[in-house]
């Protein structure tokens, strides 16, 4: 196995920490590059194959995982000497997963010979493909449009009506984005935790000051979006053309900012415009590639890029659908017909 064919130890004292102080420490340090089947960050959650498999051996010896991402092997290998974490969580060989380990760490190693099996590494990778699929969220499908000729896309039109102004944003558009994150099921729920109608992240609800007790609540969850959206467009407040800043926006939303950012400065790397959309998205999509992730001008590593890209397409589409629709002057403020709830109480009436 690899984990003892490392490097000796450079730094004698900082290179003391074997098994048994690690569990004592409670924390694993890890080395790794950004990639698809290694490191990633995803709708604030962190995926890649390696990264999943060592989180499963720091649960096995009780300590939580801390990784750090370098630029290449050669830092990597220059960290781990110095003793700066306890191992390179990268396929550095063709045995077993790859990692290495120094000699200075026996009990570790022999820790990581009884755990791992070459199984392992498929299971994982199972695991993730669910992470990534539509069956890992749970929501129930409502239709995307309501009723049309009443001029209703959703129970929730009166909310997104009202909170969409403090944005000045079209309320079909706020619609349309909550329709793709949750098809207007309150309930949604992602395996990463993101909840609700707009699909909020908790970590994002608590800097919004969003009480969790809350994230389920559908005029609660889209005041809350609503504000996040508003941060975002202040974020992207250097591109000067409003609908180009909302796809930028909406591009944020799914795939985070940063990263966003990143694909701005490939763009103007290569001599394309950093706030048009259609110059951006090609490197949005490009980030999944290691000829850009690995760029210097990238600073957040590889994002899976083509999904933010479906997503910006998809709210647009649907967003330029529902601008036929006009807003029922007869909608309550949750957004059905007040003379469709009046029949529905006289039915029940005895």
């Amino acid at each position: 196995m690899p984990w003892g064919d490392s490097i000796q130890a450079g730094n004698p004292v900082a290179n003391t920490f074997d098994l048994d102080e690690i569990q004592t420490n409670g924390e694993l340090i890890g080395l790794t590059l950004s990639g698809p089947t290694t490191y990633y960050d995803y709708r604030g959650k962190h995926l890649g194959a390696q990264y999943l498999l060592a989180l499963r051996f720091a649960e096995r010896i009780g300590v939580s995982l801390r990784m750090e991402v370098c630029r290449d092997t050669a830092e990597m290998l220059q960290r781990l000497k110095a003793g700066e974490a306890d191992f390179i969580c990268y396929p550095l060989s063709r045995e077993g997963c790859g990692w290495m380990v120094g000699r200075h760490k026996p009990e570790l190693v022999q820790e990581l010979d009884d755990w791992y099996e070459p199984s392992m590494l498929d299971e994982v990778r199972r695991q993730e493909d669910f992470l990534l699929s539509s069956r890992s969220v749970k929501r129930r499908i409502f239709s995307p449009m309501l009723n049309r000729q009443g001029g209703v896309i959703s129970h929730y039109d009166g909310y997104f009506r009202h909170y969409a102004t403090s944005i000045r944003w079209d309320w079909r558009l706020l619609a349309a984005q909550s329709y793709q994150e949750s098809t207007f099921d309150p309930e949604a729920r992602s395996w990463a935790g993101a909840c609700g109608l707009m699909q909020i992240m908790p970590a994002t609800a608590d800097h919004l000051g969003l009480a969790r007790s809350d994230m389920f609540h559908p005029e609660k969850n889209i005041a809350a979006a609503v504000k996040y959206l508003g941060e975002l467009e202040q974020n992207f407040s250097d591109i000067p053309q409003r609908l180009e800043r909302t796809k930028f926006v909406l591009a944020a939303y799914n795939g985070g900012h940063f990263h966003i950012r990143d694909a701005m400065a490939l763009a103007s790397k290569n001599g394309r415009n950093p706030k048009l959309w259609r110059d951006v998205e090609p490197y949005v999509l490009g980030l999944s590639q290691p000829h850009f992730y690995n760029d210097a001008v990238v600073k957040n590593g590889y994002m899976r890029g083509s999904e933010t890209v479906e997503y910006v397409r998809k709210i647009m589409e649907r967003w330029n659908s529902y601008r036929g629709v006009k807003f029922s002057t007869a909608s309550g403020l949750n957004g059905t017909p007040q003379k469709a709830k009046k029949e529905r109480k006289k039915k029940y009436m005895i």
